[in-house]
């Protein structure tokens, strides 16, 4: 840089003509070079050749041919006569002296004039140089501001950016957790459908739409529409995280803008006269087409983010709704659970008292049956053994009609034998009506006996599907951590 400390002149720098009349070597005096008094008639006599009486030359010089008059005309080229061999004379003492004084007053008003144009120059050249510098200085404030604002909008971006990212793997893996929930999903849906279909092969009157099942439908019930809402919440979230991705994409490309603004704003906030990357570029004072706005710039900056962070918002409600629905249903699934289970176990305690009362019902049943026979058989026996004494009896009274005559007679034993024949055969008919009530008594029991067997076996044939598959399977049933995709 060229020196800054231009060395000012003082006063106010009045060099004119009378300054150089006054005698450089003494004071009071003139140069005998000057113009002396009296020059000025000569001059007035120049300025009116009327008024100008014809002066005398005398010879100027050894080669001089004779005397010449001088006239005002003498100024004019050519009017006066050869002196010597070599020139011409053209003017006499006083225009010497005159032409000296005009000299020294051009060297005086140059002098003059240089000091002026010196002065203003460095000047100029001071405020040039103040000018460029302060303007230099303010230029690289503002860049330097400007390329702070950059840096500071770049920071926000990345950090949006950064959150954008971090919310589009929190979004990923919530949807992953829900996809997850999907697959374990099919478990209980297998389960429910394996424990309805077992219960189907139920016999008789066991087949019934009883509290498990019916709570065993609405499980199943509660599962597809469970599924149904993971498959749409998978769609939320698969459209979520394009949106996401837009999003980061546009936060990414207007990143890439202030990085590269910054890096040059920052480039052009580093550079100073001693750098040696500068040029020389005639046209970079030309604005291009389309340049935007300080305002349009912040409010396409502002909008971006404030658009990144509604769209992560967006996403960050869709991942808390996940959450908040994957809890209920793994919740509602696991009451529901809960309820076929206690339905099952209830289902379950019922037939096993059913089951035991008829299974004691069955032994009573067979210990009368073991009564029945034995009574049959005894009275068969009874009966059998009652055939002796009729047959006495009527031997008696057969024999009895032999008697001759008048010995033929009916006397008490005639009476007795024939009550004592009457008294057995109707011991007899009572015994062989209650043989026949005792047979019929037993062939009931005997019916009783088969329905109660086929109950018994119909019951555990029930206890073998509800208990011994269906409350196995259903232990199997997925926990409220898997159901919620973890």
């Amino acid at each position: 840089m060229p020196d800054r400390n231009v060395n000012a002149v003082g006063g106010d720098l009045k060099v004119g003509a009378e300054e150089c009349e006054v005698d450089r070597g003494g004071q009071g005096s003139r140069p005998p070079h000057l113009p002396q008094p009296g020059d000025e008639n000569a001059h007035l006599a120049k300025l009116n050749p009327e008024a100008c009486v014809e002066q005398q030359m005398g010879p100027l010089g050894p080669w001089a041919t004779g005397r010449c008059n001088w006239s005002p005309l003498a100024d004019l080229t050519g009017t006066r006569p050869v002196v010597d061999r070599y020139t011409i004379s053209r003017y006499d003492p006083v225009e010497w002296r005159m032409k000296n004084h005009e000299a020294l007053n051009d060297s005086c008003r140059g002098d003059h004039r240089a000091k002026m144009d010196e002065f203003a120059g460095r000047a100029c050249i001071k405020e040039a140089c103040n000018l460029t510098d302060g303007s230099q200085a303010e230029s690289t404030g503002r860049l330097a501001a400007r390329a702070a604002e950059l840096g500071g909008m770049k920071i926000r971006v990345e950090h949006a950016e950064a959150g954008m990212r971090e919310e589009m793997e929190l979004l990923e893996r919530q949807r992953a957790r829900v996809v997850t929930a999907m697959g374990v999903l099919e478990i209980p849906e297998q389960i429910v459908g394996e424990c309805l279909e077992l219960r189907t092969g139920r016999l008789e009157d066991d087949l019934v739409r009883d509290a498990p099942e019916v709570e065993l439908e609405k499980e199943l019930s509660l599962i597809r529409e469970v599924n149904l809402l993971m498959q749409r919440l998978v769609k939320q979230a698969e459209d979520q995280q394009d949106i996401n991705k837009m999003a980061k994409q546009r936060i990414e490309l207007d990143w890439s803008d202030k990085a590269e603004a910054h890096m040059i704003d920052s480039e052009a906030k580093a550079l100073r006269n001693h750098s040696t990357n500068i040029l020389k570029y005639p046209g970079a004072c030309r604005p291009p087409q389309g340049q935007s706005t300080p305002e349009g710039w912040k409010h396409f900056s502002e909008e971006t983010l404030s658009h990144a962070e509604k769209e992560r918002m967006a996403s960050a409600e869709l991942r808390r709704l996940i959450d908040v629905l994957l809890t209920d249903a793994s919740r509602d699934l696991r009451t529901q659970k809960d309820a076929v289970d206690v339905a099952l176990a209830d289902r379950i305690n019922e037939t096993e008292l059913c089951r035991k009362q008829l299974e004691d019902h069955l032994q009573e049943t067979l210990r009368k049956i073991g009564d029945m026979e034995r009574l049959s058989a005894d009275l068969r026996k009874c009966i059998r053994n009652h055939d002796y004494p009729l047959k006495v009896a009527q031997t008696r009274l057969h024999n009895r009609l032999g008697r001759p005559n008048v010995e033929s007679c009916r006397d008490k034993p005639q009476y007795g034998l024939i009550d004592e024949v009457k008294k057995i055969e109707d011991s007899l008919t009572a015994l062989r009506a209650r043989l026949q009530n005792s047979e019929d008594t037993l062939t009931e029991l005997k019916a009783v006996r088969a329905r109660l067997e086929n109950q018994i076996l119909v019951k555990r044939k029930t206890l073998s599907i509800d208990k011994g598959r269906c409350q196995i399977i259903r232990s199997h049933y997925p926990s409220t951590a898997e159901l919620t995709g973890y």
